[in-house]
């Protein structure tokens, strides 16, 4: 199979030979590599790699990955990072409007009625700038002979993959992994793996989100070796009974690959917080999808005020016994459920006490590491903060295991806002809203969700999944509530855009979400005999010297049993810092400060903290408030 520059402008195009989505676990050799937290299945390709900027794909070098393309002319580039923040291209931010916007006329595919000039697209665009990256990896002696596959933990917009000089695949979706198989291409020594980024695709029409418009291979690559029997697909389902003590375990395991010429065997156990193994199961391996089923009489039940967690192992072994591959999933039991219109937690009334937010840095944008992630935990749950929803994409997965431990609770949103398709100088209008109601744009929206869901489904913090943020509402979004309820029980589905389409108030979302709705009107709609829970998803707009007056909204909580909070808007500002070249200092610098237009200029800053993590004097309310609710 050939590339084609067209998949850009096509939104039925968005995977080409692209592995299935499947379960974060990692896995290990053994048990002493995952208490190292080190495997020997896994390499990682961050660093440096050969980079060249193309402002079009008409000026990109078009055989770069060739094996014998002569690069020694090509720059060099930090992987992870934004291609922006290494000095390419420009830096803009923008909210809810296009980045096109009043540079060029461009509207959805299939969207209009009348026939589209595909010049106006992306792949013959002259401003659709393209980063081509490579590198070169040998093959570790033990993996010789393996499956090998590549895993990109995010990619920024769309993106091409060789190697050696071989085409292997497509992807788009930038928040989420895209693995792809290696394992027909690659060679001992001497691999060159070439990655072609492209900043807009179609996906850029669902990638509207309020934040400063990147592009780049901005986090991590890995290499992996798949043994020959693998644990592909892991699904932990801890169902707590009714009595809020007992509870039911079920696990579905899904192999990727089956021994030749005997069986494998599951050991399966189960470790308390204090490292006591209290169950254990083995199963022979001799088909692909295998699942098993325990009852406990009595457990310990997850919550922010006790995030208790137990561990799950799993010890695959070979016919001969040896282990072969090792999988730890920590993970804890919690009931999450809707009662008389009131959405209750192991049986009591679920309280948000929520911030929105992006994944950020001053000097890094959305490219951040561990350190960032663990102080930022440190920040939410010093202030009361028992709530984060992820606006508006997937986070890096290391998050997730930290709100695991930490106790909070994860509204987890798919990868999607499509804002300037329907809203217009802040008036409602969706003449060429997308994804709304065309077939075209269906299965990208579903295959965003499903890939969430897939990723992510093992995680106890994740108590809603999201369908993405301010999109309207059509059949499309439907689709993906659907396939979230069919896919998942054990979870509640959030989406505030039927607040702007009453069409779909009864087909999308198990709760009434809004944003920024005065408290009297939350308050009318709970005395007028409401369908569903509320939950505002978007309050006390933390801009300039506001987020005054939360008393009113957290008053509504003792008010009605069936509003739940909501979640800040938002945690961090949205900043660079950069050096200035009259004082020589570092500044922090906000949209518009760029010459970036258009832009929204200082509403990049939001935040109860500033960009360098320093807390806002806003933040003594939200403190005082959270903490008198938690």
């Amino acid at each position: 199979m050939e590339m084609k520059l067209q998949w850009l402008d096509d939104p039925e195009t968005f995977r080409v030979n692209q592995l299935a989505a499947h379960s974060d676990h990692m896995y290990y050799r053994n048990e002493a590599e995952a208490i190292r937290g080190d495997s020997s299945y896994s390499k990682s390709l961050n660093g440096e790699w050969r980079f060249c900027y193309a402002e079009n794909a008409k000026e990109r070098p078009a055989d770069f990955f060739q094996v014998d393309y002569d690069d020694s002319g090509f720059d060099t580039i930090t992987v992870p990072g934004h291609i922006e923040l290494a000095g390419y291209d420009k830096i803009h931010y923008i909210n809810m409007m296009y980045p096109w916007e009043g540079h060029i006329f461009r509207r959805p595919p299939h969207s209009l009625k009348r026939s589209e000039n595909k010049k106006t697209l992306f792949s013959e665009a002259e401003y659709n700038p393209v980063g081509s990256y490579v590198r070169e990896f040998d093959l570790d002696e033990a993996w010789q002979g393996e499956q090998i596959r590549i895993h990109f933990a995010g990619v920024e917009q769309a993106f091409y993959l060789w190697l050696n000089g071989e085409f292997v695949g497509y992807a788009e979706d930038s928040f989420t992994p895209s693995e792809f198989d290696l394992t027909p291409y690659i060679k001992e020594k001497g691999n060159r793996l070439a990655v072609e980024v492209h900043k807009r695709s179609t996906a850029a029409f669902l990638e509207d989100q309020d934040f400063f418009r990147f592009f780049g291979i901005f986090r991590e690559v890995k290499l992996y070796a798949i043994p020959k029997l693998h644990l592909e697909n892991l699904w932990i389902k801890p169902l707590v009974n009714e009595d809020m003590k007992s509870a039911n375990l079920d696990i579905e395991f899904t192999f990727a690959s089956l021994l030749e010429q005997s069986s494998g065997i599951l050991d399966c156990y189960m470790k308390d917080s204090e490292g006591e193994i209290i169950w254990r199961q083995s199963l022979t391996v001799n088909e692909k999808k295998l699942t098993i089923n325990h009852a406990f009489e009595e457990v310990h039940l997850w919550s922010n005020e006790n995030p208790y967690l137990y561990e799950f192992c799993a010890e695959i072994k070979d016919g001969q016994g040896d282990v072969i591959e090792f999988v730890p999933y920590q993970f804890g039991f919690r009931r999450i459920e809707i009662k008389n219109k009131q959405i209750l937690l192991n049986g009591s009334k679920l309280i948000i006490n929520g911030v929105n937010r992006h994944e950020w840095d001053a000097h890094t944008g959305r490219c951040i590491g561990l350190d960032q992630m663990e102080q930022d935990i440190d920040i939410i749950k010093k202030n009361y903060i028992n709530s984060i929803r992820t606006s508006h994409y997937p986070n890096q997965i290391p998050w997730y295991y930290l709100c695991d431990k930490a106790g909070l609770y994860v509204m987890a949103e798919v990868n999607m806002e499509s804002h300037g398709s329907w809203q217009k100088m802040w008036a409602v209008e969706p003449s060429y809203n997308i994804p709304g109601s065309v077939p075209q744009w269906r299965e990208m929206v579903v295959d965003r969700a499903r890939t969430n869901f897939e990723v992510l489904k093992n995680h106890t913090s994740i108590l809603f999944w999201s369908l993405g943020n301010e999109s309207y509402a059509g059949e499309n979004i439907k689709a993906m509530h659907d396939f979230y309820k069919e896919a998942d029980s054990q979870r509640l589905v959030h989406y505030e855009g039927v607040y702007q389409n009453r069409e779909y108030e009864d087909e999308i979302s198990d709760v009434e979400s809004s944003m920024y709705a005065p408290p009297e009107e939350i308050r009318e709609y709970l005395s007028n005999h409401p369908k569903k829970p509320y939950i505002i998803c978007e309050y006390m707009h933390c801009m300039g010297n506001s987020l005054g007056g939360m008393n009113s909204y957290m008053e509504l909580l003792d008010e009605f049993d069936n509003y739940h909070g909501g979640y800040i808007w938002d945690y961090v500002d949205q900043a660079l810092l950069v050096h200035d070249e009259i004082s020589g200092k570092e500044v922090m610098r906000y949209g518009g400060d760029f010459e970036d237009r258009p832009s929204d200029y200082e509403f990049s800053g939001n935040g109860i903290l500033f960009a360098d993590r320093t807390e806002k004097p806003a933040m003594q309310e939200v403190k005082y408030y959270y903490g008198k609710y938690s």
